[in-house]
């Protein structure tokens, strides 16, 4: 149930914010936002121990953002299946896809940002959407842009309730929103302002079906919810990361970028 905000202004001196949240299992073990990939030097973001990959990668050098949230579509076989998780480093160490056997991977929306384009790719199992989206504001969600898988869905009817409630309780409140400048020096709290409750989940409970972040226990026993949320801003003269591994707390936060 990973979300990601985007506001796109190009006439901003900040032009591309991003709210990236994750959703997991809390039992999966993950590190810390560093740069965690010897084969792919200066590209930073939080690994998962279990699939070495990320769910959000960003390049400080190219000032680039990349984010993968699953989809929903056909599964690849599990027989040569990849791991999404290495989409984020390719989108931010490239800015494209590049030659993929997109067989291989379980549907995603993948996010490329850089501070004067946004690029958004859905793989369905089957088909490979790719666009540019506008200036504005932007919600994308397991299902994409708004409620609809795109292709052939598993996700439960509750599921899709819940993703319907996120978009209807958010998509205004990104909107209406003032954009902060996060640039310089500031702390996560300054910097990010009228942002910050946001990326906190506007006050709702985490059983709340409009929920950012949220929390549940499934029938086998395993607590699935959000396990943590990045700030990222994008200007042609930086980038900055900040991050929290305790999402709803206001004292959590840390700036990853720049140190």
């Amino acid at each position: 149930m990973c979300t990601c905000l985007l506001s796109f202004d190009p006439d901003s001196p900040v032009p591309v914010l991003a709210v990236g949240v994750r959703d997991e299992y809390t039992d999966r073990a993950w590190d810390m936002p560093a740069a965690h990939w010897p084969d792919r030097p200066g590209l930073v973001g939080g690994r998962d121990r279990q699939a070495g990959g990320t769910w959000l990668a960003v390049n400080p050098a190219a000032h680039r953002l990349g984010v993968v949230l699953n989809g929903c579509g056909v599964d690849a076989p599990a027989e040569g299946r990849l791991s999404r998780g290495d989409l984020p480093l390719r989108a931010a160490e490239h800015g494209d896809l590049g030659a993929l056997d997109l067989a291989r991977f379980d549907p995603f929306h993948l996010v490329c940002a850089e501070p004067d384009k946004i690029r958004l790719w859905t793989w369905t199992g089957l088909d490979l959407t790719d666009r540019w989206l506008d200036p504005g504001t932007h919600l994308v969600v397991n299902t994409g842009l708004d409620a609809t898988c795109p292709g052939p869905s598993q996700i439960p009817e509750a599921a899709l309730d819940g993703i319907r409630a996120r978009l209807a309780h958010f998509r205004p409140l990104l909107a209406s929103t003032p954009r902060p400048d996060p640039s310089g020096d500031a702390s996560t709290a300054a910097a990010w302002g009228p942002w910050l409750p946001l990326a906190e989940g506007d006050a709702l409970s985490t059983s709340d079906p409009r929920a950012l972040l949220h929390r549940h226990t499934t029938d086998e026993g395993r607590v699935f919810g959000t396990t943590s949320v990045s700030l990222v801003a994008l200007s042609h003269e930086g980038l900055r990361y900040d991050f929290t591994a305790l999402p709803g707390d206001p004292t959590a936060w840390t700036r990853v970028l720049p140190a």
